[in-house]
This record gives structure tokens, sequence and C-alpha cells, in this order.
């Protein structure tokens, strides 16, 4: 296990609930608790689940050029996201391969936060930014505390300053909760309806905890980053690293919905359209017969013939299937195309391309009014 070199204030809660806290994007992260990941799953679909996402790297943009910066570092037109508002979208290389994802709100008077994951997205923002007023400052100091599920929002507005029930997907806003300061996000990684809390270190603890004992009784609580793949993996939702690397454009990883076609410049914008018409792989969801989880890093073959590999799997208990995101050749990504996943000692898995999301296909849940 690497050594550590950001850390989250809710370590000592994480060892107290079983974690060895391994290592993710520099801190140490609840991969494991000692509950069962399969109950932490249910508590995400049937109440709510409480995750650490502070991992996730918070960096503030601020100053008169800082939407140019923005702008100018991911693939969404980011002019029209008003104060209050927040896009999802990928980082780009200059060659147009996706070398990051991020999410960017705008908090109103020239500050804009960057959250991203373990990309190279700090080394582009600062190449952005060259020449330009702007302030570019990674915040470790603020934590993001993840409540995802059907019950999140009667819980956090129990206590908050605001009432969270007319807030938009991908909105946000400035609030308290339990009498802290911090800024509350609906969005999330579960295929749910969820908020993020983004709150300073220093009250970070004591909302995590109000938030268990107060949600106890409903069935809140607190989850493992395990559970997070299971839930994330049933929404289709990608994980940098895994489901998309420097080798893919964001037409090959069903990323092509956040390329902003009328915006003006941005990092590898000609190289990204040359691309978009040949694509070599495409994203698979894919059902597997088999009554636990891939590995990972299977091949998949079509009549024989090597057309793709599997990236992210898992088992859902509540589907009551082996299921896995994968990478697939353009004649194999059709839904219901039957393939094969070889696993390393050659054992044989069938296999049957599936739509994605596995998990609430309409997105009703996550886009509730």
């Amino acid at each position: 296990m690497s050594e550590s070199t950001r850390h989250s204030v809710l370590a000592s809660r994480h060892r107290a609930l079983g974690s060895e806290l391994e290592d993710w994007n520099g801190m140490g992260t609840a991969w494991t608790y000692a509950s069962d990941p399969c109950a932490e799953h249910d508590a995400v679909r049937e109440a709510a689940g409480l995750f650490d996402m502070s991992p996730l790297k918070k960096v503030y943009l601020r100053g008169p050029d800082a939407l140019k910066v923005a702008d100018h570092v991911i693939t969404r037109d980011m002019t029209g996201i008003y104060p209050g508002k927040s896009a999802y979208g990928a980082i780009l290389t200059p060659q147009g391969t996706v070398c990051d994802d991020a999410i960017i709100a705008n908090n109103g008077d020239d500050e804009w936060l960057f959250c991203h994951g373990s990309g190279d997205s700090m080394a582009y923002l600062q190449e952005s930014a060259e020449g330009l007023n702007v302030s570019i400052e990674l915040d470790d100091a603020l934590h993001n505390l993840s409540l995802q599920g059907p019950k999140a929002l009667a819980l956090l507005n129990r206590f908050c300053s605001v009432d969270l029930s007319s807030m938009a997907y991908f909105h946000h806003q400035a609030a308290e909760l339990f009498g802290h300061p911090c800024r509350i996000s609906r969005t999330g990684y579960s295929g749910e309806r969820g908020y993020e809390i983004l709150v300073d270190q220093a009250w970070a603890g004591d909302i995590w905890d109000n938030l268990l004992s107060e949600g106890a009784g409903e069935g809140v609580m607190p989850c493992s980053f395990t559970a997070l793949d299971k839930v994330r993996i049933e929404a289709g939702l990608l994980f940098y690293g895994y489901d998309m690397t420097t080798e893919h454009t964001p037409w090959e990883v069903g990323l092509g919905f956040t390329v902003s076609r009328n915006k003006g410049a941005f990092r590898g914008k000609d190289a990204v359209f040359v691309a978009e018409h040949s694509p070599r792989i495409l994203p698979a969801g894919l059902v597997i017969n088999h009554s636990d989880s891939l590995a990972g890093g299977e091949i998949l073959k079509l009549n024989g013939e090597e057309v793709g590999v599997v990236n992210s799997p898992c088992w859902s208990h509540r589907m009551n299937q082996s299921l896995a995101l994968g990478h697939v050749s353009p004649v194999a990504a059709s839904p219901g195309t039957a393939l094969v996943a070889v696993a390393e000692d050659g054992t044989e898995y069938p296999a049957k391309v599936n739509a994605m999301p596995f998990y609430d296909p309409q997105k009703l849940r996550t886009h509730a009014g």
C-alpha cells in the first residue's frame, strides 16, 4: 500500500468502522468496512448511504479570468453555467483523448470549484491559466460528504438552513447544516437522488456523525468504495483509469454528450472532432452468466475473435446478476450481442451486451423533480 500524502479528518472514523484506509488519489480511502457491502448497497437504494468522497481533488479557480480557464480546460460550454449550477465533462489532452473527467461548479463572484479524480487536470489547469488573471488553489481542507439515496433529501432538510426540495439536478447553494457553513450540491455517483456536502474539515466530522446518528433509525449507514463501485456500475457511471484513459476519445467511452459543438477554443478541440466518426471501440454494458463478479481484464470474444475487454465488474445481489462495464469493437456494441468473456486462466463465461444504465434506465431517480 502506498503512503497517502493527503488526509481526511474522517480517517479515525473509517478505521473504527473496519477500514484499513487504502490509498486512492493520495488519500486514505475506505475501500471496505467491517459491514457487508451488500447491506451498504441496500442502504443506498432503500434509504441513504453516506460516503466520504474527500479523496476527490477540489480546486478553486478565482479571479476575472476564472471562466476562461474553466471553459478552455473542459469539453462543456461553461459560458452558460450560471452561479449555482455545475457541469460534468471530459478533460482532454491536445490529442483529443481523455486525461480526466471533472465537475465544475460556478460559485459566483468569479469563483469556480473544479472537482476531479486521479487524472492530469491540475497540470492542464495551470497551462490554461498562463498569462491570465486567475488563481488556482487545491483545497484539501474542503471535505466532501456524499449522502445518496431516496431518504437523503428528507434527512438533510430536517437540519438544513435552506429547503433543498426545489434544488434541481446539478445545482448547488451555500447553506448551513447542523449549524455549520457548507455548500450542498445535488450531484453524486450512485444512480440515486443524492447530495454532496462540501464542508471545511473543521465541521466535517460533526456533520458525518450527526447524519449517521439522525438517520440510523431509517436505515442510513456509512458506505465504502466497494459499495460505491456496485451502485455506480449499475448506473453506468465511469471511473477514470478503468473505463476511460488517455488511450480513448470521448466518443469511444460514451462521453460524446459532454462535447459542446458550438463553444470556442478548448484543449483538444480540433483533434477530438477529427476522431468523432472513427471510434476504434465503444462502451458496453455486459451481463455475464456467472454467479460472482468477474476479476476485470477478461478478454471479450465474438465468434472466436477478440473484440474487447472487461474494465469494471461487480456482482449485483439486488439485480441477481454479474455485471460489468467494458469496451468492445463497434461491430459488437449492439445490445443483445452474445459474447464470451475469457479469464486469464482460460475460463470462459457467456456474456451479453446490455443497454446502459442497467439500473433505472430512464434516470427517473437522479433527475426527479
